[in-house]
């Protein structure tokens, strides 16, 4: 048995480079500050006081997400300054379609080695991500833990708070038949699905990380690492002035398993698949992975990444507002009755 002195460092733990990467990312992080922020990075919790002045019975609503295989193909690019996005729109979407305005955000980042630049890089993304979404970025946790990931690797996971007025939460279950279900136009592939297609991508059709796609002028790269599509800023502008009765936001299991998650009983999604033009990354996998067509909606999003049931009258107003807003939006179908024993979408 050897003897001697053996540090931190040497089991693999570099408290030095963990503050290395608190300085290179401090600027980025105080970016991000709202007013309501009264804490300095550095303690052990954000401190964010709530002006409840401004509500009439405040509800905090919570999400959380990672970004799941997507990060292998930040991995293989060595790209890693839009996964940060991606983190953010997945957990800030999940609470504005409850009409839940973003308040903070909190994320994880653990790693084998803490590599500074590429943390920060890390952290870029998550801080622009919450400017994008209009939340804070009040604190964190960086973890090194040796031996539990391969070298150059990490992992992500992050958590939004949001609050919304009792009587203004979005829940469902005012949607009636006869309400149109208009679909804001995705990114790309957003954050799902990555399993299926990079086994497509690399396995089936033998592609490089940094190949041309089939018809396009993107590579591989490009087009997988294209970040999620944040709809926080853009459904709040509707909510002011529209009747949002539901919102779905179109991740794991597509159109197909998320537009049921608000449908009342009785209900179901009428989807006219013709209504937008799907994105030729679907069109791809579909035809390398020879994904029949129910599959290839219970998926990926098929290039809509947010659903909105709205009143009949309204729909055509609230498509020019999405316009004016730069939001790629079409009416893609409407809700009718759903009979007993019936599937909650059908595809016409």
């Amino acid at each position: 048995m050897k003897s001697g002195k053996v540090t931190y460092k040497d089991a693999g733990v570099d408290i030095d480079s963990g503050n290395s990467f608190v300085s290179l990312i401090k600027p980025m992080v105080k970016a991000t500050y709202r007013p309501e922020v009264i804490a300095d990075l550095g303690g052990f919790g954000g401190l964010f006081s709530l002006n409840a002045s401004k509500y009439r019975n405040p509800v905090l609503v919570s999400g959380t997400d990672g970004v799941g295989t997507k990060l292998k193909v930040a991995f293989m690019a060595d790209r890693h300054d839009t996964v940060g996005i991606d983190l953010v729109a997945m957990c800030v979407n999940d609470i504005i379609v409850q009409g839940a305005e973003p308040l903070f955000f909190l994320d994880y980042l653990a790693t084998g080695k803490l590599n500074p630049e590429q943390g920060a890089e890390v952290v870029k993304g998550i801080a622009h991500g919450c400017s994008l979404a209009g939340c804070a970025l009040i604190g964190g946790e960086t973890a090194e833990m040796p031996g539990f990931y391969g070298e150059g690797e990490y992992d992500l996971a992050g958590f939004a708070v949001g609050v919304v007025d009792r009587d203004n939460i979005i829940d469902g279950s005012s949607i009636t038949v006869g309400n149109k279900l208009i679909g804001i136009a995705s990114s790309g592939l957003h954050s799902n699905g990555y399993s299926l297609a990079r086994k497509v991508l690399f396995e089936v059709m033998g592609l490089g990380i940094h190949s041309t796609l089939p018809g396009l002028d993107r590579t591989v790269a490009d087009e997988l690492l294209t970040p999620t599509r944040i709809y926080v800023k853009t459904v709040l502008n509707l909510l002011r002035d529209f009747r949002i009765n539901g919102i779905a936001h179109i991740t794991g299991g597509g159109l197909l398993e998320n537009i049921p998650r608000i449908l009342p009983h009785g209900c179901k999604a009428v989807i006219n698949r013709d209504s937008w033009v799907m994105p030729p990354i679907f069109i791809i996998l579909r035809q390398g992975a020879s994904l029949d067509e129910r599959e290839l909606f219970r998926t990926f999003n098929c290039g809509i990444g947010m659903v909105l049931a709205v009143p009949e009258n309204e729909a055509e107003e609230v498509l020019i507002r999405l316009s004016g807003l730069n939001e790629q939006a079409f009416v893609i179908g409407e809700v009718g009755k759903c009979d007993v024993g019936t599937e909650c979408v059908e595809l016409v």
